[in-house]
């Protein structure tokens, strides 16, 4: 099976400033992918390249099949009624399920009759979601679709996202700086971080090849990598990758979603990339 979303090599360049710079990866088919980084990391110019709104400077990006894309301001015409919009998006699109649309915004119980302008930002969320699942893509791209939403409309609206693609074959590249809104719904994790990939792969395999370990300042760290330290008096907590030091003075377990984010964000120089074997040059 083709990856839905494959870059090889991908450097964007604003000006003088490279906002991406030789960034591999490769987004297997079905996934849920959560893209996380700092402001200025270039999520956002990693999704419009995927989509096609900017052209790289460097390498390329290669979508399979049909993409469609929810920008972070939920783009919506706010004089038009929310029938109106599914109207103007029955034009736009080649492929559009138009009693899908209708069926799931009754679902939600947003008014066709109401002006965009007039809904709630969660209503405004779904209503921009919607419209992205009506031209029935493969990839849906979602760049801070919670943004501005207070947490039960996060979640509704993650929610229902998760019901389509439960419900059909579909990939998902979502970005977000709330990491507990990623934790239940995501199964694959893309860091970003100064316009390097630092992390791509499948989260419960990341988790598994990490530890967070507890222990005294002088115990050995010998035969495995320290991604991040931090120190409280003589005790060092660390988020390692790969084998287990010897020392029997380390505690070890397991580390969460957001351990394993912040450990990379914090140390942008470490990385935890597979052999990309999936992306061709």
């Amino acid at each position: 099976m083709k990856p839905a979303l494959e870059a090889t090599g991908l450097g964007v360049r604003y000006r003088r400033a490279w906002a991406l710079r030789d960034c591999s990866l490769s987004l297997p088919a079905g996934r849920v992918a959560a893209l996380v980084g700092p402001n200025g990391a270039g999520k956002t110019t990693l999704m419009h390249a995927a989509v096609g709104l900017l052209r790289p400077a460097l390498g390329g990006v290669r979508v399979a099949g049909e993409v469609a894309f929810v920008a972070q301001d939920k783009p919506l015409y706010d004089g038009f009624t929310v029938a109106e919009m599914l109207t103007f998006g029955r034009r736009m699109n080649r492929h559009w399920d138009d009693a899908a649309a209708r069926d799931r915004l009754a679902a939600l119980g947003i008014p066709l009759d109401r002006k965009a302008g007039r809904l709630s930002g969660g209503q405004q969320a779904q209503v921009a979601v919607t419209l992205a699942l009506a031209s029935r893509p493969d990839l849906l791209v979602l760049d801070e679709p919670l943004a501005n939403l207070d947490p039960l409309a996060r979640h509704d609206v993650m929610r229902s996202i998760m019901a389509e693609v439960a419900g059909r074959e579909l990939t998902v590249l979502l970005s977000s700086h709330v990491v507990s809104d990623l934790e239940e719904t995501c199964d694959w994790l893309i860091v970003l971080n100064g316009g390097s990939l630092q992390v791509s792969g499948d989260i419960e395999d990341l988790l598994d090849g990490h530890f967070v370990l507890t222990g005294p300042e002088e115990a050995s760290t010998a035969g495995t990598h320290v991604v991040t330290a931090s120190r409280t008096g003589r005790q060092v907590s660390l988020l390692v990758r790969g084998a287990l030091p010897p020392d029997p003075r380390w505690q070890a377990r397991r580390p969460g979603l957001g351990e394993l984010v912040m450990g990379y964000l914090r140390s942008p120089e470490s990385a935890a990339l597979p052999g990309l074997a999936g992306v061709r040059a």
